[in-house]
């Protein structure tokens, strides 16, 4: 780990004073939330900055808080051990506190925080291990495109195949939230479903929308329609600590009977969290019955475009989708 000098603003103002955007955008200096992810990187040189700014002692950031008409807002340094364990969360946003729940070990969502999982680096080994130059690193290549790819993506990939680790992203892309994005400039709103970007869409070395010198300050989810139920499904290669080989996150408005509406997110399977909106049309007034769900799940697989080592994702996938639409109709 390359030595570094660490700074413990007290406020929102302070730290955006610390981050000038030309050193951030060269690296030179990183933000620390529950520091979960920059700590691995910090030890396996991937992230060498000359400064680190620690937001954790940022008054204001952690709060959980009911908005006007039934929304929600959250700090960024709120951990995942408390999404996990509120009450009222757990009632009226399942997804999100199953989400939760399903990261790491009970030791690491007691420090890991929302805007942390939302902003973690990629997991793929080419990108993890420190003597490979992969086209996310600064190189000209993907070497999962044809090298070990087991756990690569099925959809959204290329140039890089990266997988994006987030468990919370889908829930929340599933809620329809959005970001709080603050900068010396004021502060911007963006859509969950805007802020993480595809390989291919722009700089292929960044995964959000986030800029040089901003700070994520929440996330905010608005009210939920009326009947609206949700889900969290995860499958892990382990049962205990390990990201997700495929996951989805479920909400629907029914009356018991027929799907209203639904929104459908997958992880595990693309660069970005992945909105499945074709399995959405497909659910739209249809019938809470095996033959929907199956329906619904071809459509959110269709024109996957697995790699050499990674297929098994696509049945994988369409599985936890129907077992999803099943536990909602049971």
């Amino acid at each position: 780990m390359k030595a570094f000098r660490l700074h413990n603003p007290r406020t929102i103002e302070e730290a955006l004073q610390l981050l000038e955007p030309e050193r951030v955008s060269s690296l030179k200096t990183a933000v620390l939330a529950g520091g979960m992810d920059l700590v691995t990187e910090l030890k396996e040189y991937l992230a060498q900055p000359d400064d680190i700014v620690n937001l954790k002692g940022i008054e204001g950031l952690s709060g959980i808080e009911a908005e006007p008409g039934g929304g929600v807002r959250i700090g960024a340094l709120c951990t995942l051990a408390r999404l996990e364990e509120h009450p009222v969360l757990q009632r009226t946003h399942a997804v999100l506190t199953q989400a939760a729940a399903s990261v790491a070990s009970v030791q690491i969502r007691s420090q890991a925080t929302l805007g942390g999982n939302l902003n973690q680096r990629p997991r793929c080994w080419y990108y993890r291990n420190e003597e490979s130059v992969c086209l996310k690193k600064g190189g000209t290549e993907c070497f999962s495109y044809g090298g070990l790819n087991k756990y690569n993506a099925i959809l959204g990939g290329g140039p890089s195949y990266i997988v994006h680790p987030s468990d919370l992203a889908p829930a929340l892309l599933a809620l329809d939230a959005s970001v709080e994005l603050v900068s010396r400039k004021g502060m911007r709103t963006v859509k969950i479903e805007k802020y993480f970007t595809l390989p291919s869409e722009g700089d292929v070395l960044r995964e959000t929308a986030l800029e040089p010198g901003e700070i994520l300050r929440s996330v905010v989810i608005p009210p939920q329609k009326v009947w609206m139920r949700s889900t969290w499904l995860k499958f892990k290669e382990k049962s205990s600590f390990d990201w997700a080989l495929s996951a989805v996150a479920l909400c629907a408005v029914t009356d018991g009977k027929t799907i209203r509406e639904a929104r459908v997110a997958l992880g595990g399977v693309a660069p970005v969290p992945w909105r499945a909106k074709a399995a959405e049309a497909a659910l739209a007034n249809a019938p809470m019955e095996r033959k929907s769900f199956e329906a619904a799940a071809e459509a959110a697989l269709r024109g996957a475009e697995p790699l050499s080592q990674n297929a098994y994702k696509i049945p994988l996938t369409k599985g936890l989708l129907i077992r999803a639409l099943e536990s909602l109709a049971g």
